[in-house]
Parts: structure tokens; sequence; C-alpha cells
């Protein structure tokens, strides 16, 4: 059976990015990898630049043409692919919530889905060094400019099929559809049979819950370290960063969220050190300080929204400003939705779009 498909190239389109939390979480895979930020950029200005040619994604494999000044190069990204185990697993969970499947149909992923298929051993949203990459460029960084731009536009397919993704890790949709299909038609256990039965639902709700593990404890403050001093480095960055290390580490205990790119982290570390904002604009560049403004505001949730100002409203959105306009709001406006339901205001400063203020649950109050 062939299995790969293959997709148009994309239009020039500058400064698109992912707009799902799945596509994000791809690219942070392969951000998340990446040792030269250089690289990154170039490779989004690949993307955005209509310079990468049709894409064919098949099991395990994604690869497409670039048009490089320097000539056509050929690229190809590798992730690795589900065994005939995980795809059984896989499909038991899809096929244990109706709504699933019906989400994967309206192109959704579940983050239930993900947390699930996670449960039993199943990674199906790649993490880092999942994502390799095969060029023909000189380029020693992996990814190169060229595999990240096929990453990035990648991102964007997904955004509009999550069934790409479930190709990329081995299955076609109409295997899979088949698969679940035959699931639901299996004919009934004997009364018989070995097969471990369920619990019924009033026995489970009646069960007395097993205790909690106590929440990690309150992360060290970066005074109250003692490290060594390391050559090179200014005398407080080391406590920082180990102070810095932990607090992630704790938010990740308690309150799993979107996985960082680099310039997030970057806004992150910016906002809650202000002390080193400096050091870290000129590291990261003038463009910064709107995200670390973002980040002041609403946290991960208005630096997503702010990666999003930039990008095609959904049609929630478009609705929204085109109610805002009417009703007298200025033109250069944009209003996100954030993941956390909240309306999230931008106004354009010297190209860049900002957040006008803190999000609302109402659009109108937000502006």
């Amino acid at each position: 059976m062939n299995t790969a498909r293959g997709f148009a190239a994309f239009p020039p389109r500058p400064g698109r990015r992912g707009r799902s939390w799945w596509a994000r979480a791809f690219v942070a895979a392969m951000e998340d990898t990446a040792l030269d930020a250089v690289l990154l950029r170039r490779g989004r200005r690949f993307a955005g630049s209509g310079r990468v040619g049709p894409i064919t994604i098949s099991p395990g494999r994604i690869s497409a043409v670039v048009e490089d000044p320097d000539g056509i190069v050929e690229v190809t990204v590798h992730l690795t692919q589900l065994t005939d185990a995980d795809w059984d697993r896989l499909l038991d969970q899809v096929g244990a919530e109706a709504g699933h499947l019906a989400a994967l149909l309206d192109g959704e992923v579940p983050r239930a889905l993900v947390h699930s298929a996670d449960a039993v051993g199943v990674p199906l949203l790649p993490t880092i060094g999942d994502l390799e990459s095969d060029c023909d460029c000189p380029d020693i960084g992996d990814p190169c400019q060229h595999a990240a731009a096929l990453c990035y536009q990648t991102a964007w397919l997904l955004d509009d099929d999550p069934f790409v993704l479930l190709l990329l890790r081995g299955r076609a949709t109409d295997e899979l559809l088949e698969a679940l299909g035959t699931r639901r038609t299996r004919p009934a256990e004997p009364a018989d049979s070995a097969v471990e039965r369920g619990v019924p639902a009033t026995e489970a709700y009646a069960a007395v819950p097993a205790a909690l593990p106590p929440p990690p404890p309150d992360p060290p403050r970066a005074e109250a370290l003692v490290v060594p001093e390391a050559p090179g480095l200014p005398p407080d960055a080391l406590p920082l960063l180990a102070a810095d290390a932990a607090v992630r580490a704790r938010e990740l205990l308690t309150t799993p969220g979107v996985a960082l790119t680099e310039w997030a982290d970057a806004a992150r570390w910016a906002a809650l050190h202000p002390a080193t904002a400096q050091r870290v604009a000129a590291s990261a560049g003038p463009g910064i300080a709107s995200a670390v403004r973002a980040w002041e505001l609403a946290g991960a949730a208005g630096q997503d929204a702010l990666e999003r100002a930039g990008n095609d409203p959904t049609p929630e959105e478009a609705a929204a400003e085109a109610e805002l306009l009417a009703a007298g709001a200025e033109s250069e406006i944009r209003i996100r939705r954030g993941v956390d339901g909240r309306w999230y205001p931008f106004h354009r400063v010297d190209g860049r779009w900002w957040p006008s203020g803190p999000p609302d649950q109402n659009p109108a109050t937000a502006l």
C-alpha cells in the first residue's frame, strides 16, 4: 500500500507560526534540540519565503526540496514509527473515548488523547531528539536552516490535518479508520473468557481514593544557593540559573503546560529576572521586549497569544475584530483568544505586535 501523501508548496507567508498546540509542540521538539539559534531564524525565514517545494509525508519521513541561493538542496526529516504493539495501545485509547476520533476527524488533537497515549508508553508527539534530519547543504547544525524550514511548514500542515502526524508515526488515515471499525465490530467475548472485566461505575466511585503524593517542596531562592563561580560568567549567573531550573521543574510537575520555545523561555527569564533583561535583549534582539511584556501580563498564555498575533485569525477571532472595528476601534489592532479562554489585545508599534493590556473574558473590555 502506498501510504505517502503529497502537499503543494506553500506560497510566501512571512511570520506565520503553527496555530494549534500540537503543531507548536512539534516545532518545540525541533527547536529545543537545536544548538544554533541563527539557523533557526534562517529556517523561519525560509519557511515563510515560498522557497520550500512540495512536501511529501510518508511513515517516518518528511521530504522536500528547498531553493537555496547556492542551489537546490534535498532535505529529509525522520521520526521513528510506532511498533504494532504501540498502535494497538494507541487505537485502544482512541476507541475508548468516542470524542477522540470525532476530534481527530474535525482537525483537532485532544490533549486527553496525548496524555492517555503517554500513560501507556506511546509517544504520539515528538519530543527533544526525536526529529533527525538529512540535507545536501554543508551546514553542520542539526537541524540546518533547510530542515528547520521543513519542520516549520510541517507544523502548518498539522494545524489543518492531525492525521499527518499519525501518518508520520506509521499509519495512513484509511488504515486507521479501518482498524478502528474492526475494533468496534468484534464479537463480544464469551462469558468464560479470561479477559479482565471492567469495574461498575457505582463501585469505582464508592471506592476510597488513594492518597495523593505530597506536593514537591518550594524551590530555593537564588540568594540561598551556594554555588562555585564559573569562569566567564557573571557572579550571579549560576545561582539564578539553578534557582530558575528548580522553579521550572516544580511548574512542570504541578501544572504541565505547553512546551516553551527558546524565544518564549528567553522572554520568561527576562520577565522574572528584570536585572538580566538587558543581557537577554542583547542576545535575543530588541523584539524580545514585546514578548517580555506579554509574559509579565499573563505568563505562558500571554506569550502564546503574542506568537499568534501575526497569524491569520480564527473565524471566532476575525468576528471579534470585525465587531470591534465597527464599534470604532483603531484599525491596527489584533484580538486573540488565549489557551486559557481569555481575550488578548494587541496593537502595532514599529511593525511589531505589542500587548495592549491584560486579557479579559470580554474582547471589548480587553481592548
